[in-house]
């Protein structure tokens, strides 16, 4: 049995084995935790600064523990770095022969089926659909896995992978011709083989909840599930508890219908028929709501006089389709799929229209995309059924992350998740955060909610990108404020001849984005939420973080604005209760963007006066590092002018010695 003592010491097989590591005491406090609790079968919410090397410390007691293990990271790029660079890294410390397998949703792999169904049709949206297909196909002859991550050459987000991939809705299962060489069978049986199993948040609550077929078996079997980036599952559990269906799902019902009529049907044209008129009542629900976006609530769609009619012939339509559906099924598998998409959809319109259950409140909100309509129902709570799994289940639990404590109290994550029984850490950062980082909040700006906000956030933001000669985030709290804050940006730099290249969120992949900032060396890139958090940017390419608002959640958001109102019944404080630690949660992770390593140096600069004028804004300030506080912008300049100065003190030394 190893010690953890010894296997995190400077001359343990860490240090010996993994290029870089070093020995944190936090590192191995937190492993301590999670040994004990794997061993007794408990639950630990653990907080992790950043640095503190929480991966590791999760995995080596995990590997050690002997049993299986489910292992769960907030997004699909997290999940390929931990099965490809961390447990490989683990491993190869404990000498470990521990089988792994990495196990993602169904539309992550290619179909066999619908690809080979797609390149005999040759019915594509977009030109060059048909060429990328080719290239998908020849991916498919070659590789293992199936995994669309893996194609070299082929974008991840090309929208020819629509026309190789399936979904729950759409796979055959056990009545396709593939089945027994099918990549996500062969992935899932590979997952119930190994010992560790990496998966993502989305999957593992399609898993938990909605027992997707074929994989029921994976997660009751195992001994040990550890939630990675933990602070995101309420928001995830919240959509599997819930409900959406979109026009969008139906329409590609209605397309599917009307190709099988041609091909498989073609001496039953009422089938034809039926799916047209059914795509016409989804394309004419969407046009009842106007062409910008747009959230209302179950409540307002009282204004659109067009509404009722438009979502009766809806489920008319849906109705007709499905009955004759249903008359066509026995003579394919793919009209069979078809009735039994056009069932599932008729429940989900049929539940989204019932009258709402007190016991188990919900939202019942829509929201339209440019060419979408959404119609969502939301839990207003998921601790209850969340607290009621972890119950249930004779399993370790270990939830962890950089941010799941308000100044390290976890009431906020433990009422949203239902824990009520936990063993909690809080580790801090091994980082020296006053002498890596000062947090500046400017003077005299105006409120946030006044006209006049982002222009004054852009004038302020100017001397200390000057400053730092580029090499920022500047991070928005909406996309209207980010789109206001480019043309402002674009002629500032313009009007000054400076050469940071400005990079926009929207304008290229996320990755891309990254790669293209971190080669420049000087670039300002402007993002809204996908940005502030997951984004790990190492060294002087990242010197300043700008918020721009303390990220509050909209009031009107048709969620929070109901989340509101059902703590305000039940005679709860919603503002210090929920809103405050939510945006207490979301500034730690945006402000995490900005120190990675030990040797980088930065400014984070939050541009809302709240933070120092509100009697919650230390409530705040402590959830943030505890870097050096200014509210002057000298201290900013004679920060970056020592960091550029240090070079040559240390090259002077070097040669006086």
């Amino acid at each position: 049995m190893f010690d953890l003592k010894i296997l995190f010491s400077e001359t343990g097989p860490c240090n010996a084995e993994l290029h870089g590591w070093r020995a944190r005491p936090q590192q191995l406090a937190m492993a301590e935790a999670v040994e004990r609790a794997i061993a007794e079968r408990g639950v630990l919410l653990a907080e992790a600064g950043t640095g503190t090397g929480k991966t590791l410390a999760y995995l080596i007691p995990a590997l050690l523990s002997g049993g299986k293990v489910v292992i769960s990271t907030g997004t699909k790029a997290l999940q390929d770095q931990l099965f490809h660079r961390d447990l490989p890294a683990a491993r190869r410390a404990l000498k470990s022969p521990v089988s792994i397998a990495l196990l993602k949703g169904r539309a992550n792999y290619v179909c066999r089926h619908h690809l080979e169904r797609n390149l005999t049709d040759g019915r594509f949206a977009h030109r060059d659909d048909a060429a990328w297909l080719q290239k998908i196909a020849r991916f498919a002859e070659i590789t293992t896995s199936g995994d669309r991550a893996e194609a070299e050459g082929i974008p991840e987000d090309a929208t020819a992978w629509h026309y190789a991939v399936s979904s729950r809705d759409t796979c055959l299962g056990g009545d396709c011709a593939h089945f027994k060489n099918c990549f996500v069978m062969q992935a899932r049986k590979a997952a119930l083989d190994a010992e560790v199993v990496v998966v993502n948040h989305h999957l593992f609550f399609a898993d938990l909840w909605l027992k997707d077929e074929g994989v029921a078996e994976l997660l009751p079997a195992c001994n040990t599930i550890i939630l990675d980036e933990a602070h995101q599952l309420a928001e995830t559990a919240a959509q599997f508890f819930g409900q959406t269906l979109s026009t969008a799902q139906l329409l590609d019902l209605a397309g599917d219908a009307k190709r099988l009529a041609a091909v498989k049907a073609g001496d039953f044209p009422a089938l034809r028929a039926a799916a047209e008129d059914f795509g016409k009542a989804a394309r004419d629900l969407r046009l009842v709501f106007p062409q910008n976006p747009l959230k209302a609530t179950f409540a307002d769609l009282a204004r659109y006089e067009r509404w009722p009619r438009a979502l009766d012939d809806l489920s008319d339509k849906l109705g007709e389709l499905a009955r004759l559906l249903e008359t066509q099924a026995e003579r394919d598998a793919d009209l069979k799929n078809g009735f039994e998409r056009a069932q599932a959809a008729q429940a989900l319109l049929a539940n989204w229209q019932r009258d709402d259950d007190p016991e188990q409140p919900r939202v019942r909100w829509i929201e339209t995309t440019l060419s979408a309509l959404l119609l969502h129902a939301t839990p207003l709570s998921v601790g209850a059924q969340f607290g009621a799994k972890l119950a249930e289940r004779a399993q370790a639990w270990i939830l962890t992350s950089a941010t799941l404590s308000v100044g390290g109290d976890f009431s906020h994550l433990k009422t949203r998740l239902g824990i009520d029984d936990a063993e909690t850490l809080c580790v801090d950062s091994p980082f020296d955060y006053p002498r890596q980082g000062v947090l500046y909040v400017p003077q005299n700006l105006p409120a946030p909610n006044t006209p006049a906000f982002t222009e004054a956030v852009v004038e302020a933001a100017l001397p200390v990108l000057e400053a730092s000669r580029g090499r920022a985030f500047i991070l928005f709290t909406s996309l209207r404020a980010l789109d206001r804050a480019r043309g402002l940006l674009e002629a500032a730099f313009k009007f000054r001849g400076w050469d940071y290249p400005l990079l926009v969120q929207g304008d290229a992949p996320k990755n891309e984005l990254l790669t293209r900032f971190q080669q420049a060396g000087n670039a300002v890139l402007l993002g809204s939420q996908s940005f502030w958090e997951g984004v790990d940017v190492p060294g002087d390419a990242l010197s300043v973080v700008v918020i721009d608002k303390l990220p509050f959640q909209p009031p009107d958001d048709p969620v929070v604005a109901a989340r509101i109102a059902h703590l305000e019944k039940s005679g709860g404080k919603p503002f210090m209760d929920y809103q405050l630690p939510h945006a207490a949660i979301t500034l730690k992770q945006g402000a995490g963007r900005l120190i990675r390593t030990e040797t980088d140096r930065g400014v984070l600069m939050i541009c809302d006066t709240r933070l120092a004028d509100k009697p919650y804004g230390r409530l705040l300030l402590n959830a943030l590092p505890p870097m050096t506080r200014t509210r002057k912008l000298e201290v900013v300049g004679r920060f970056f002018a020592a960091h550029e100065a240090a070079p040559v003190i240390a090259s002077a030394a070097k040669q006086s010695s």
